[in-house]
């Protein structure tokens, strides 16, 4: 097995705001994070100290729900001037150049080309992250609005696949054929109007192994794959995704570092010449922020510091969050844009990028997202 840390490395500046624009989904994940968030249709007549993580009517979960203390319900992101001046308000007090639209799923907000073109108005590059399951309907307008790229959660090749990961509620080998048959559309659709796909694949542990390269085998001749370690690793995750590399023969090519977050990927080359990533999480921490946080040790802190998120509010502001297990941190949006916690993200990602150049342009060293 080639090491990773052997090759060439580029450091490249977080400049990704990512905003969860939708909470509506319609599958029901066994280890969705919600982006932090309580699930909206099962908590809505709830209080703040009484939201549950745990299945609904809905079926879905939010797996950080019980400690992340998260005390607002997030609403559906219209396509109206308060987007506009909340990611102008963000750009304003953070240098950032492109926006990630996530939910839910995002694919299913009843205007996803408004917010698509608010965001490129605004120069700014334009990607999400969806499950396909609403892609081929939407697509060919969000591309016209100026849409970059769509990273697709993939969980398997055959129903039976699917269905396994789903709340039993959804867990249907006929309702998750439907889902597939749409990633496909999904697919097709982005690939003929010019958007740039990716799937993104967890490798929870060694039973995935055949699975995951099956996924790899199926959809990597079209789009390009990235395997991603579970959050919840307790070492089984990065194990395997050795194991799926070793059996595909993948060579290092270049390890790229999202300098000011935790997310750090290395780009494999196959022996049929097709590329794919592996993906990984740093252990990355605000130097204030999480100085003191009763998650800040390497069992618990599951993310690290992986960038700054956007929310709006039901009835209230937008809202910014850095940690989707500490959701007590998130500050009204006004709030933020004036506070030292924003001053600290900006710092620690001057500084570490600054850093991380210098230390990948020593001797001996070839110099080297989101």
């Amino acid at each position: 097995m080639h090491d990773p840390h052997e090759v060439p490395v580029t450091v490249v500046p977080d400049r990704t705001l990512r905003v969860k624009i939708i909470d509506a989904c319609g599958m029901a994940c066994t280890f969705c994070h919600n982006e932090g968030t309580p699930v909206t249709a099962d908590n809505a007549d709830r209080p703040s100290d009484a939201f549950t993580g745990t299945p609904g009517r809905s079926g879905r979960v939010s797996i950080y729900l019980a400690t992340n203390g998260a005390g607002f319900l997030p609403q559906r992101i219209p396509a109206d001037a308060d987007f506009a001046l909340a990611l102008a308000a963000v750009r304003g007090s953070l240098p950032i150049n492109e926006v990630h639209f996530t939910g839910g799923e995002p694919t299913l907000h009843p205007d996803l080309p408004g917010l698509v073109r608010i965001a490129r108005r605004l120069d700014l590059t334009v990607g999400l992250t969806s499950n396909g399951e609403n892609g081929a309907s939407v697509l060919p307008a969000c591309a016209e609005a100026g849409l970059d790229r769509i990273n697709l959660s993939v969980f398997g090749t055959t129903p039976e696949e699917l269905a396994a990961v789903q709340a039993p509620r959804l867990a249907s080998p006929r309702l998750a054929a439907r889902k597939l048959d749409a990633l496909a559309r999904t697919i097709e659709t982005a690939c003929r109007h010019g958007v740039k796909v990716s799937a993104n694949i967890v490798v929870p542990d060694h039973g995935h192994v055949e699975r995951v390269l099956r996924i790899v085998e199926e959809y990597g001749h079209d789009v390009v794959v990235r395997i991603l370690v579970n959050l919840e690793d307790d070492g089984a995750s990065l194990a395997a995704m050795h194991e799926v590399l070793a059996r595909l023969g993948a060579v290092p090519e270049l390890r790229i570092i999202t300098a000011g977050a935790s997310d750090q990927r290395t780009r494999y080359r196959l022996p049929d010449g097709r590329t794919l990533y592996a993906k990984s999480i740093r252990p990355v921490r605000l130097p204030h922020t999480c100085t003191g946080c009763r998650f800040n040790n390497d069992r618990d802190c599951q993310e690290g510091y992986y960038g700054v998120r956007m929310y709006r509010a039901k009835d209230g502001p937008f809202v910014i969050g850095v940690c989707i297990q500490r959701m007590d941190l998130c500050l009204p949006l006004g709030e933020f844009v004036m506070s030292q916690r924003c001053n600290e993200v900006r710092n620690f990602r001057d500084d570490e990028a600054a850093r991380l150049t210098a230390l990948h342009r020593a001797p001996g060293r070839e110099p080297g997202r989101r």
